[in-house]
């Protein structure tokens, strides 16, 4: 009985280092150009970059984003994914600067995709859907729902790895 016991405490921990393997891609540092649009108003261009690190033996991944135009930040976040064992479901915390910590869903797909989001206080929905681009770029689109049934784009932008 110990033996078994041993031997599905090791597996766990694989499982999670194998889920978390599918975004091995999203690793280094990434920039390139991102339109955000807050409200109404014509939309902002920035130059977003993207640092991806992989931590605690790839059981973590920690993202933080900028986005500046010019030498002015617009958007700074840092988030951490990672994979949890008991529940089989990828966890993933984010903070902005400007709006706190939301513990969003997060999803990743089997061929270099992940799509991942929150509902407001409000109860809009928000949803961002990543995809690595034939050409090898990190191509990620926001949207902003206030029902969950209309959605609309609000960030969009494509990376290039450094």
């Amino acid at each position: 009985m110990k033996k078994l016991l041993v031997v599905l405490f090791l597996a766990v921990p694989v499982f999670a280092a194998d889920e978390m393997r599918k975004l091995d891609w999203w690793v280094g540092e990434w920039s390139g150009p991102a339109t955000i649009r807050m409200g109404p108003g014509e939309p902002q261009q920035v130059m977003q970059s993207e640092k991806v690190q992989s931590k605690l033996g790839g059981r973590a991944l920690l993202v933080e984003g900028l986005g500046k135009t010019g030498d002015q930040v617009v958007h700074q976040a840092l988030g951490v994914v990672s994979f949890n064992e008991q529940t089989k479901k990828y966890e993933f915390h984010a903070w902005t600067a400007h709006d706190g910590h939301v513990e969003a869903w997060f999803e990743a797909g089997e061929k270099d995709s992940a799509s991942w989001g929150f509902t407001t206080p409000q109860g809009a929905k928000i949803r961002y859907t990543i995809n690595r681009t034939e050409k090898g770029e990190w191509h990620e689109v926001g949207e902003y729902s206030p029902n969950g049934t209309q959605w609309m784009k609000f960030f969009d932008m494509t990376l290039t790895k450094k």
